[in-house]
């Protein structure tokens, strides 16, 4: 799991990872610090971003947001002089996300789009951050799906038909993702293989 507990630690982890900055670090942490303040108790942050929100064009979206992916939900955080926007959407009603870019030669815009039941948002940074986003936000968005089904089959009683094997390369996949932590994979795997 991310130890992401402060708004600082949110915007360092963007800038080491390449998942946007398009801001100054006093208004992105602004943005981050309402993320943190919105979140529920039983919430997990599994990856943060920030980017132009509603990208439509270089001179047409909502200025820069703030973005967390949890367990739960996509929350989106703008802070503002007078007040503050924070929106969020339930994970489960994400159907997909997709990535464009435009420019050349590594020069441009990339949009993330998020497309839910109710609405798209477009997050437009420069087209390596988009890359990044995009990796991280189809990563955490199938993981909390699979984690729903795993949950609702449990629920009903019937037992998990993955193997031991599947079920390690999973969670090493999250290890390598930095959502579980060394620790964490090792007792999962020694569990799994009955050591």
């Amino acid at each position: 799991m991310l130890a992401l507990k402060t708004a600082e630690e949110m915007y360092q982890y963007c800038k080491d990872n390449n998942l946007g900055t398009g801001t100054s670090k006093g208004w992105a942490i602004k943005h981050f610090q309402l993320l943190i303040d919105n979140l529920k108790p039983d919430e997990t942050v599994y990856c943060v971003f920030i980017g132009l929100h509603n990208y439509k064009s270089m001179t047409k979206h909502d200025n820069n947001y703030a973005y967390a992916m949890t367990n739960k939900r996509l929350i989106m955080a703008q802070h503002k002089l007078l007040g503050a926007n924070v929106q969020s959407v339930n994970i489960e009603n994400i159907n997909d996300i997709t990535l464009s870019k435009t420019g050349i030669a590594g020069m441009g815009i990339g949009t993330v789009c998020i497309d839910t039941f109710k609405e798209t948002f477009n997050v437009g940074v420069n087209v390596s951050s988009a890359g990044n986003i995009y990796e991280r936000a189809h990563e955490v968005w199938d993981i909390v799906r699979a984690q729903k089904a795993d949950s609702q089959v449990t629920r009903t009683g019937v037992q998990n038909a993955k193997s031991p094997a599947e079920q390690i390369k999973e969670y090493k996949e999250l290890l390598d993702m930095g959502i579980l932590t060394q620790e964490e994979f090792d007792s999962k795997k020694k569990e799994l293989l009955g050591l």
